[in-house]
């Protein structure tokens, strides 16, 4: 049996493993990669592969990043932070209609300057949006289309977990790819509330108007946003003046978090062992899937399919802007069937020398676009993670109807994903301001 016919009996024997037995994925990755490079070279080889690579990626104080800025998050969570950002948001644009949809947006994008999780986002603002919008008599679809499609904005605007893998894993800097992401986030930020805009156009009683809060209301709900405030410029800025390396500012933000919650009297002893479980579980997946990712790409290069994947779709004659629409499409299709972050660290090897050094595309801006576009992942059956989380808050709202929701909201990623592509400018003016 060819080299090239076990990698692709391990490539099916891991979806199987994950669709048809429900393996977790960091294990799943790491079983097939063992066995598979045991198959063509040996098991004492395969062993050696696997300790080396296990004590490799548990000591590499780059993913010490993960726990710092995921702490920051639960931190601010349990102190009740979502709560403030959402009533701010609402009191500024509740009014119009379609307004606690697109304030459930808004308020998803603030949190995920402090968060960094799509899936904690969606976990967060579904508590305290679906209540809201069901009692002003919302359409369910596009409630619950709002609150999965906002969630998102968690792995696209810094500091977000998927940025900080895709940084270590092409030795790009974390910095420069935060700022890129918040171009790229605002920009979808915009687009999924024009999307409620227009989805209230055509269908008027889906989003009813809400009562208008005074200037002065307004101005005060803007107080209990400070918190998030402050928080993205410790880290945004520490960044920027290069007061803080990535972990460093993760260790900061986390810090203050704590402080705040203590000063408001809002972090309780249960709440903060609760931020702190929380963390752990979230920081140990994260990991374990990075360690596992890493053992089957160790696989997947003894094949030798990714370096023959990436000769043929490079020397296809076809247009480059072609070849990287098919690889888009690529992560797209397996964002639906795959973790996004498993599907990220899986790809990575194979396409990003691909784009970047024969396609030409500039490093930063293939990392933040390839982001946005995995996002799509957590929305689209059958995995869209997201999307289930939003379907397990809402006990009231069918899936079905969940994904007719989120459906809606689609075009907006693939509008954000051409602007990205005719303006680059987007993602990379920022970081090119950096030092």
């Amino acid at each position: 049996m060819t080299e090239t016919m076990i990698g692709i009996i391990g490539i099916v024997t891991l979806l199987l493993s994950l669709f048809l037995l429900g393996s977790p994925v960091g294990f799943a990755m790491a079983v097939v990669g063992f066995l598979g490079y045991a198959a063509i070279s040996n098991f004492d080889a395969a062993a050696h592969m696997t300790g080396q690579t296990l004590w490799t990626t548990f000591s590499m104080y780059g993913l010490t990043v993960i726990p710092l800025f995921t702490l920051m998050g639960q931190i601010v969570f349990y102190s009740g932070v979502n709560k403030k950002l959402y009533h701010a948001a609402y009191n500024w644009v509740g009014h119009i209609r379609g307004g606690l949809a697109m304030a459930t947006i808004a308020a998803c994008s603030a949190f995920a300057t402090i968060c960094g999780s799509n899936t904690a986002t969606a976990a967060t603002m579904s508590t305290v949006a679906l209540p809201e919008m069901k009692k002003f008599g919302y359409n369910p679809r596009l409630s619950a289309g709002a609150v999965a499609s906002g969630s998102t904005l968690g792995v696209v605007i810094p500091p977000s977990v998927v940025l900080i893998i895709i940084g270590l894993s092409t030795e790009q800097s974390i910095e420069k790819l935060f700022y890129g992401g918040i171009g790229a986030g605002l920009m979808l930020t915009v687009l999924l509330m024009a999307t409620v805009i227009v989805i209230c156009l055509v269908c008027p009683t889906w989003g009813p108007t809400g009562p208008k809060a005074s200037w002065k209301d307004r101005i005060i709900s803007l107080a209990g946003a400070y918190e998030t405030i402050l928080l993205f410029l410790l880290v945004i800025l520490g960044l920027f003046f290069g007061y803080f390396t990535a972990a460093e500012a993760g260790a900061a933000g986390a810090f203050l978090a704590i402080v705040l919650g203590l000063i408001q009297r809002k972090l309780s002893w249960k709440n903060f062992l609760n931020a702190i479980r929380d963390t752990l579980k979230a920081s140990c997946m994260v990991i374990t899937i990075v360690a596992g990712a890493m053992i089957f790409g160790k696989f997947l290069t003894k094949t030798g399919i990714p370096h023959a994947l990436a000769s043929g779709i490079g020397d296809l004659p076809i247009p480059k802007v072609m070849i990287l629409f098919i690889i888009f499409a690529l992560y797209v299709l397996g964002g639906t069937i795959m973790d996004a972050l498993a599907m990220l660290l899986v790809t990575l090897p194979i396409f990003y020398p691909l784009v970047v050094d024969k396609l030409g595309y500039d490093p930063l801006w293939f990392g933040v676009t390839i982001t946005v576009i995995t996002t799509l992942g957590a929305i689209t059956p059958p995995v869209g993670a997201t999307t289930f989380v939003v379907a397990g808050s809402a006990k009231d709202i069918p899936m079905n109807d969940v994904f007719k929701g989120v459906s809606l909201f689609v075009p907006a990623y693939i509008l954000c994903v051409i602007a990205l592509l005719l303006f680059p400018q987007i993602i990379t003016w920022l970081p090119g301001l950096l030092r």
